[in-house]
C-alpha cells in the first residue's frame, strides 16, 4: 500500500535544510507569532483576541493542556498557542460556494495544510449518497439524517461516538450521556492514541490514571526527568516552568533519541534575559537513548538504587507499597550489557543519571508519546513508577508522575465519562441521576472502532471535533474502513482530511470555537476544561461567531439527542441546551470531585480536583497500596539494514493541524516529507544527504505499507533510529501494532527500510 504526496503545497516536495537550532523561542517566536496573527486575524482583532488567551476572564487556549499559574502574564500563550488561536479566530471563511467549487475528489487530493488554511466552515453541509459535492443543509434536516441512520441500526453498538480533546467538559458529558441513553459504550477518543498507556499503568500502580503533580511541584523539584517528550515543539509553555525550576536549583535530565532545541536552551520571549542575554540552559544531562530503550534504562537505575545502601525510602515502601520483593528480585537481575545495547547509552552516562537521582530528595518524571506509543509502553511507565516509589517520590511536594497531555481538555473528556470501558460506579451514578439503565458491556476504542467499520460491525461514525482519519494509524486501512460506513458526521470548525474520506453519506456540522461568544436562551454561556494537572477552570469566548449558522457543541448534542430519542428520553435535553449551568449541576451529582461545581468554577482560576496519592498518600488500587511491578524488560530489535522509525510533529504543527511547512528548530523549511537519519546509517544504506527515499514498513502480516518521496536529511539522531512527521507516515503504522494492555498504536517504533524513490 502506498500513499501519494498530496497536492496543493507549492514546495511540499522540495524542503530546504539547514543545521538544527540549539535554542528555542526568543525573538523569532515573537516575529512568527505576530506574522501569523496578522495574516489570519488582522492587527486589531489579533491584539484583542490574544490578550484573552488563558486569562482568568478569557478563554482556554485550544492548543495544549499545560496549566497556568495563579499569576498570569499579559501574554499567557506560546507561539503554537497563538497559531491555534489565529486559525480559529481567522477571518477566512469556507462557505457553500467553496464546496460547490471543490468536489470531493479535489478535497481528497489536497494536503491537510491546504485544507486547514481555507478558514472557518459557516454552514451545515451534506454529502448525499452518490454525490460528488457537499451541499448546504438546514440544521433540522441534518439532525433528521443522523437520527434516521441511528434508528435504522440493528444495534446501538453499530454506532461510534468519537471525541477530540478540545471538547469542553459540558459537551463531553452530554455526548457520553446521549451515547449511553442510546445504548452503547462505543466512545473512542483521542486518549486511545496518545496517553492511554499512561492511564493504564497509573491506574494499576497508584490507583488514579492521572499525573500527581502541580505546577508548583515542578518549581520545587530537585530533579526533573523529561523522557520521550519535546516541550519546545509540543508544549512550549512548559519551558517557562522548567526555567523557573532551574532558577530554584533543580537539575534536569532529558531522555530522547533526538536532541531538542527547547531542552538545550530556552530564550524566554517574555524576559530580558530570554531576549537579549542568551536565555536559560535547561539540560544538565542529555541521554540520547535508542527508541524504545526507556524501560531498560529505568530498570537498571532501579537495580542500582536497590543495591545502594540507604537509597531506598524503606519507611515509605513498608507503609505505602505492595509487591516490593518481587520487583526488587527482577531489578537485581537487570544486566548492564543488555541495557547498554537496548539504550545505546554509555555506562558513564547511566552512572551520572544515577548520581543525580540519588542526590535528589524530590524527583518528578515527565513524559509524553515517546513513552506511550510502543508495544511495551505500559510496562515502561510502570517502571517509571517503580523508580519514583523507591525513594518515596509520590505524595511528596516537588515530586511525582507528570504525564504531559496534549489537547487542552483531553483529560477532562475522560473525567466526564468519555471512555469505552466505564467504571461500574460511574454507570451507577448515571443511572441514579437520569433514570435509565446505561449499557454495562465494554465498547470500542479507536483501533477496535476502525476494525468494526472495516468488518461491517459499525455503520455510523459521529466525531465531536478532531481529525480521525488524519490521526489514526494504517491510513489506507482506516480510509477504506471509513468509506464502508453508511454515515460519517464531523462536528468541526475547519476543514481537515476526515471531511474528504466519507461514508455513503456525510455531514459537516460547524460549531463554535473557544474564541467565539456563546449566547443561549438563558444568556451568555461559558464552558469548562481540565488541564494536564487536574485544575478545572472556565473558558469564555469574546469574538462574534464566524457565522450566524453555527451551533455550540452542547447545543449540537442536545438537539441530536432530542431528534433521536424523542419523547421517550428521561433527560431534559432542551434545558441543557439553554443553560450550561444545568449541565454542571448534574455533573456535580455524578462525577466525584465536582461537588458544588458551579460555585467553585465561578472563582477566578477555578479549582483543583482531588488526587488521593498526591493529597493523602492514599492509593485506591486493588491492594490499597501503591503497587511495584516486575514486567520483563522489552525493547525493539531491528533487522540489519533496517531503521526504527518514530513519527513526530514538526514545530509548525499541533497534532494533525499543520500551521506551516517549516520546522524551525530542526532546520527544515518549506516541506514535510523528510526523514531524519544519522549520517553513518544513511551512508551505510546508500543514501546521500538530500537523496529521496520511499519509506516501507515491515510487519508480521507481510503487507507492504509505503510512504513515497521523502528527502533524506542527515541528522544527529541515535544510531539505528529515524524520525519523520505524521500524519504523512501514519500509513506505515500497522493497525494491529499496538501497546499491550492499552491498545495504543505503536507509532514510535516502526521498523522501516529505505528504498530509492521512483516518485521524485
Amino acid at each position: 500500500m502506498a500513499t501519494k504526496p498530496p497536492a496543493g503545497d507549492p514546495v511540499q516536495d522540495a524542503p530546504q535544510v539547514a543545521p538544527p537550532k540549539h535554542a528555542a523561542a526568543g525573538l523569532p517566536a515573537i516575529g512568527y507569532t505576530a506574522l501569523v496573527a496578522q495574516q489570519q486575524m488582522g492587527a486589531v482583532r489579533a491584539t484583542r483576541t490574544l490578550l484573552k488567551v488563558n486569562q482568568k476572564d478569557g478563554f482556554d487556549c485550544p492548543g495544549c493542556a499545560w496549566p497556568e499559574g495563579d499569576k498570569r502574564h499579559v501574554a499567557e500563550f506560546c507561539e503554537n498557542g497563538a497559531k491555534a488561536v489565529a486559525e480559529e479566530a481567522t477571518l477566512r471563511r469556507v462557505t457553500p460556494d467553496f464546496f460547490a467549487a471543490h468536489p470531493l475528489s479535489d478535497l481528497a487530493d489536497r494536503s491537510g495544510y491546504w485544507l486547514g488554511q481555507q478558514g472557518r466552515i459557516t454552514q451545515p453541509m451534506y454529502l448525499p449518497e452518490g454525490a460528488d459535492r457537499y451541499e448546504a443543509v438546514t440544521w433540522e434536516r441534518a439532525f433528521e439524517i443522523v437520527a434516521e441512520e441511528l434508528k435504522a441500526l440493528d444495534s446501538p453498538d453499530e454506532a461510534l461516538f468519537y471525541t477530540s480533546g478540545r471538547t469542553s467538559n459540558e459537551a463531553a458529558f452530554l455526548l457520553q450521556l446521549f451515547a449511553r441513553e442510546f445504548g452503547t459504550n462505543n466512545l473512542p477518543d483521542c486518549s486511545n492514541m496518545c496517553h492511554e498507556s499512561s492511564g493504564s499503568a497509573l491506574t494499576e500502580t497508584i490507583g488514579i490514571g492521572k499525573g500527581s503533580v502541580s505546577l508548583e511541584d515542578l518549581h520545587q523539584a530537585d530533579l526533573i526527568i523529561v523522557a520521550g517528550q519535546n516541550p519546545g515543539t509540543n508544549h512550549p509553555r512548559m519551558l517557562s516552568a522548567l526555567e523557573e525550576a532551574k532558577r530554584a536549583g533543580a537539575k534536569i535530565i532529558s531522555v530522547n533519541p533526538l536532541p531538542e532545541a527547547g531542552m538545550e536552551r530556552f530564550k524566554n520571549p517574555q524576559t530580558a534575559k530570554g531576549l537579549a542575554l542568551g536565555g536559560q540552559k535547561l539540560n544538565d544531562l542529555f541521554l540520547q537513548i535508542r527508541i524504545g530503550g526507556d524501560q531498560a534504562l529505568f530498570r537498571l537505575l532501579n537495580k542500582l538504587i536497590v543495591e545502594t545502601e540507604g537509597a531506598v525510602d524503606e519507611l515509605f515502601v513498608r507503609e505505602h507499597t505492595h509487591g516490593y520483593e518481587e520487583f526488587a528480585a527482577a531489578a537485581r537481575a537487570a544486566d548492564w550489557d543488555e541495557t547498554l545495547a537496548a539504550t545505546g547509552l554509555t555506562r558513564a552516562e547511566i552512572e551520572q543519571a544515577l548520581s543525580m537521582a540519588l542526590a535528589s530528595r524530590r524527583t518528578i518524571v515527565c513524559w509524553a508519546m515517546g513513552l506511550t506509543q510502543h508495544k511495551h509502553a505500559v510496562a515502561t511507565i510502570r517502571e517509571v513508577v517503580n523508580f519514583l516509589l523507591l525513594r518515596g517520590n509520590i505524595g511528596r511536594t516537588g515530586a511525582g508522575v507528570c504525564p504531559v497531555r496534549g489537547h487542552s481538555n483531553v483529560q477532562g473528556d475522560r473525567t466526564m465519562g468519555i471512555f469505552e470501558r466505564p467504571a461500574p460506579a460511574f454507570l451507577d451514578a448515571l443511572e441514579k441521576e437520569f433514570g435509565f439503565a446505561p449499557p454495562r458491556h465494554h465498547g470500542y476504542d479507536v483501533v477496535r472502532s476502525i476494525e468494526a467499520l472495516r468488518d461491517g460491525k459499525a455503520k455510523v461514525f459521529f466525531a465531536m471535533g478532531g481529525n480521525f482519519v488524519g490521526a489514526t494509524p494504517d491510513t489506507e486501512v482506516t480510509e477504506a474502513a471509513m468509506r464502508r460506513a453508511s454515515l460519517t458526521v464531523h462536528v468541526s470548525t475547519k476543514l481537515n482530511r476526515s471531511h474528504a474520506v466519507t461514508g455513503r453519506r456525510a455531514l459537516i456540522l460547524p460549531t463554535l470555537g473557544r474564541t467565539d461568544k456563546d449566547v443561549q436562551k438563558s444568556g451568555k454561556q461559558f464552558v469548562t476544561v481540565e488541564d494536564s494537572m487536574g485544575l478545572v477552570h472556565s473558558s469564555r469566548g469574546n469574538l462574534k461567531p464566524a457565522s450566524p449558522h453555527l451551533l455550540s457543541e452542547p447545543a449540537i448534542v442536545a438537539r441530536l439527542a432530542r431528534a433521536t430519542l424523542g419523547a421517550g428520553s428521561t433527560v431534559d435535553w432542551e434545558e441543557f441546551e439553554h443553560d450550561y449551568a444545568t449541565i454542571r449541576d448534574r455533573i456535580a451529582r455524578v462525577v466525584p470531585g465536582f461537588e458544588d461545581f458551579n460555585a467553585r468554577v465561578a472563582k477566578p482560576g477555578g479549582f483543583q480536583l482531588p488526587h488521593a496519592p498526591r493529597d493523602e498518600r492514599r492509593f485506591p488500587t486493588a491492594t490499597g497500596k501503591a503497587n511495584f511491578t516486575a514486567a520483563p524488560v522489552e525493547y525493539p530489535t531491528v533487522p540489519e539494514g533496517r531503521l526504527l522509525l518514530q513519527t513526530l510533529r514538526s514545530h509548525d504543527q499541533y497534532n494533525t493541524t499543520i500551521y506551516g511547512l517549516d520546522d524551525r528548530y530542526r532546520g527544515i523549511k518549506g516541506g514535510r516529507r523528510v526523514v531524519l537519519v544519522h549520517p553513518e546509517d544513511a551512508r551505510e544504506l546508500g543514501f546521500a544527504d538530500g537523496a529521496y527515499a520511499d519509506l516501507v514498513s515491515e510487519w508480521k502480516d507481510g503487507v507492504e505499507r509505503r510512504a513515497p518521496g521523502f528527502r533524506v536529511v542527515y541528522y544527529p539522531t541515535t544510531r539505528g533510529c529515524a524520525a519523520a512527521y505524521y500524519p504523512e507516515t501514519n500509513v506505515l503504522v500497522p493497525l494491529d501494532s499496538t501497546a499491550d494492555t492499552s491498545n495504543t498504536p505503536a507509532s514510535k517504533s516502526v521498523i522501516v527500510r529505505l528504498e530509492q524513490s521512483a516518485t521524485v
